[in-house]
């Protein structure tokens, strides 16, 4: 594994692992246990955190993958790629209201919040695997390029 493709493997990687531990502490919540919810969540948010810190660092000193599919599936990715990057944005801005909320023992909110929050965390997910598995597996990616670059198809 070279370096173009150790850092997309780990920040996948960290978010796959924070979507278990959200399912874990809503699977807690849901039993009554309310600390280690606590805990587990806390661990989901430090999991996205790395992604996040990964992620950005790459896209910043790398660069992003361009695609390197068929250019007939190549309008497909893009709409795909930036339907993925909305939800990741409103999952985070959910994600941070929904802890907020937590930490400021306003359950009432924070259980509302936490129901959404999860489901688009988890479909935040699965779309972040589906787009690893589309650049670095089914058809591993171009040259890296500026993320703007890749989401005009420049």
């Amino acid at each position: 594994m070279d370096l173009f493709t150790l850092f997309p493997t780990l920040s996948t990687s960290f978010i796959v692992i924070s979507a278990i531990l959200v399912a874990i502490g809503w699977g807690q919540i849901i039993k009554g246990k309310r600390e280690a919810h606590k805990r587990t969540m806390i661990a989901a948010a430090i999991a996205a955190i790395i992604f996040f810190i990964i992620y950005t660092s790459r896209t910043a000193f790398i660069g992003n993958t361009s695609w390197g599919g068929p250019d007939d599936l190549k309008m497909y990715y893009q709409t795909f790629l930036i339907f993925h990057i909305i939800l990741a944005t409103v999952a985070a801005v959910f994600g941070i209201t929904t802890l907020t909320l937590g930490f400021k023992e306003k359950y009432a909110k924070h259980r509302k919040w936490g129901k959404v929050t999860s489901i688009i965390w988890f479909f935040t997910a699965i779309t972040g695997v589906a787009v690893y598995l589309l650049l670095y597996v089914l058809y591993p990616g171009g040259h890296t390029k500026p993320v703007w670059d890749i989401l005009l198809g420049i």
